[in-house]
């Protein structure tokens, strides 16, 4: 069983829901991941997802595209991401790492030099954003074959053949990305997210992790209502914007906002 899929089950038995915090590695500089994962984990998260800075991040709103340009100011990288979770490592063998990012840093590398990289790093999970459960079985296979997770992402329109095909291909849980558009923006509809996931589960076993319009503790507590993980992040890129000259302060915001929603999740 994966690291992932253990967690999952975990929190099932116990009646909880997953965090699930998303960071952009070497945001703001490539000092501050390390610590700050090791801080979220401090506050009661579940998994991480690490991004994988790129210069075109498309499916990403502002705040999270100004994480990708200030990590680039300071060279981060794919490589240089392994690294981290690498460190990350030595003192964290339980919390499953995602990494979330585009399909060209991990072609550029190749499909299997990239899986050999993600299971020396001990990588948990990855999301590719713009590699679609139909296009991504070579990637896949090379992945599972080293008992990392390929992850997907479901949109508010995903039809049942859609869900089912990354049901096969995936594996860990699926991301529902709960409103049309890019990260940070709008405003979930309670009533849409339930629907949609009622379909979602009628075609999968695999827990579903909600994203996308997670703002604070009460956002959390309503998503953990719905399914089996909430994902957060530009809120928490948001408390990092805006203490660029204090890292310090970014990572407490940060263990503020997370120890908020744990707190106001494990109360459903």
């Amino acid at each position: 069983m994966s690291r992932l899929a253990a967690t999952f089950e975990a929190l099932a038995e116990s009646g909880r829901k997953a965090l699930i915090p998303f960071i952009t590695a070497g945001d703001p500089k490539p000092d501050f991941t390390l610590p700050m994962m090791h801080a979220m984990v401090e506050a009661g998260v579940d998994v991480i997802e690490l991004g994988i800075p790129f210069s075109d991040p498309m499916a990403d709103g502002p705040v999270i595209q100004r994480a990708s340009e200030r990590a680039l100011e300071h060279k981060m990288s794919l490589r240089r991401t392994l690294t981290i979770v690498s460190e990350f490592r030595r003192t964290n063998q339980h919390t499953p790492v995602v990494l979330m990012g585009y399909v060209n840093p991990i072609e550029a590398m190749g499909y299997e030099d990239f899986a050999n990289a993600a299971q020396r790093a001990d990588i948990d999970g990855v999301l590719t954003v713009d590699l679609p459960p139909e296009e991504a079985e070579e990637c896949s296979i090379l992945l599972k074959a080293r008992g990392i997770d390929p992850i997907f992402l479901l949109a508010p329109n995903s039809s049942d053949e859609r869900i089912k095909k990354m049901d096969t291909v995936g594996s860990g849980y699926l991301y529902y990305v709960s409103l049309k558009g890019v990260t940070g923006a709008g405003h979930l509809d309670v009533v849409d997210v339930e629907n949609k996931l009622n379909q979602i589960r009628g075609n999968t076993g695999l827990p579903v992790a909600i994203g996308f319009g997670v703002k604070d503790a009460q956002t959390a507590k309503t998503v953990a209502g719905l399914g089996d993980g909430v994902v957060v992040g530009s809120a928490l890129i948001s408390k990092i914007e805006a203490n660029l000259d204090d890292q310090e302060r970014a990572k407490q915001d940060i263990i503020e906002l997370l120890t908020s929603m744990r707190q106001a999740m494990d109360s459903v």
